[in-house]
């Protein structure tokens, strides 16, 4: 392609290249691709960037054998990111199993596969502003806290995902202007899902109730979010450091602190304890032994393990079988 690039392949790699400047040239950096019209124009992006800029950039594409023909198209997704010259692309077979059905499984094996492909290096994923808009309903909707709805963070190494400002409409049009064939996977129109009935139902509805705007508003909601979070783990941090007496907490430091910032200490204190898939529940229960204490027992928290209250700490502890 002569001259300047089609203005949404432009947006595309200064998205890229945004994000890559934070990245030391001896990294390798690796793009997860699906084959679908995002991570499609994100490899593109990266590898024109990424090889500017001296980057190795590597291809990694998850065939989760869920469809018939996967291998078929895993190995069409490859040929298209070898010819756009990516430095080597690879292929992850996976088994999808496990709880919490097949979107959840899927999740897990794909992002297992990937960190281990990686070997520490970034990988690059392709969610848009649309992903990010979806993340935070599927948040609101499920009452799950405000990190689930400040949405997905633009690095969290290895994790990286420059197209978080990038709308998806950017993303097929830097797909057409390059010549570049997207795969539309079945399960994307797939009703069963959840965030396809949001993709398709719930945000078209809301964009024509609230007059447009509603992904970027929902995403740049998300960014607020977690400047928030991010001032307000800070100050919990510096509060767990000053509660800390060997494998305790010190009540008397906790109580003067905002509920907001005490919950965020225990529940820091007791993920290090080896409090697995601890809830608003189970965690409010726990701040009880601080903000309503009257001599009530240990609470029962997940992993087995109890949070208990005496001479004036809180402990956790695994009791003896």
């Amino acid at each position: 392609m002569s001259g300047k690039p089609h203005p949404a392949v432009a947006d595309v790699r200064r998205a890229v290249r945004d994000l890559l400047t934070q990245v030391d040239p001896r990294d390798r950096v690796t793009v997860a691709v699906s084959g679908g019209a995002d991570s499609l124009a994100l490899a593109a992006a990266a590898h024109h960037v990424g090889h500017k800029a001296g980057l190795r950039v590597d291809g990694l594409i998850v065939d989760h054998g869920l469809q018939t023909g996967s291998a078929d198209t895993s190995a069409r997704v490859a040929a298209q990111l070898t010819a756009l010259g990516l430095d080597d692309v690879q292929v992850l077979p996976v088994v999808v199993n496990g709880k919490g059905g097949v979107e959840a499984a899927a999740r897990r094996a794909r992002y297992a596969a990937l960190s281990t492909a990686a070997e520490g290096d970034w990988v690059l994923l392709g969610h848009t502003r649309d992903d990010q808009a979806e993340t935070v309903l599927l948040g609101l909707g499920r009452g799950s806290g405000p990190r689930s709805i400040a949405g997905m963070r633009a690095t969290d190494r290895p994790w990286a995902r420059p197209l978080l400002a990038v709308p998806r409409a950017t993303t097929l049009a830097a797909c057409a202007a390059l010549g570049l064939t997207p795969w539309q996977d079945p399960h994307n129109t797939d009703p069963r899902f959840t965030r396809v009935r949001l993709r398709h139902e719930v945000l078209p509805l809301l964009d024509e109730v609230l007059q447009g705007g509603v992904p970027a508003a929902l995403a740049r909601t998300a960014d607020q979010l977690r400047e928030d979070l991010t001032a307000l783990d800070a100050i919990a941090a510096d509060a767990l450091l000053k509660a800390t007496v060997g494998d305790d907490l010190d009540v008397a430091e906790l109580t003067t602190l905002h509920p907001a910032v005490r919950r965020r200490v225990l529940r820091s204190w007791l993920v290090q304890g080896g409090v697995a898939e601890l809830t608003d529940a189970h965690l409010r229960a726990a701040d009880t032994l601080v903000s309503d204490w009257h001599g009530q027992r240990g609470i029962v928290l997940p992993g087995g393990l109890v949070a208990r209250r005496a001479h004036g700490r809180l402990t956790r502890e695994r009791p003896e079988t």
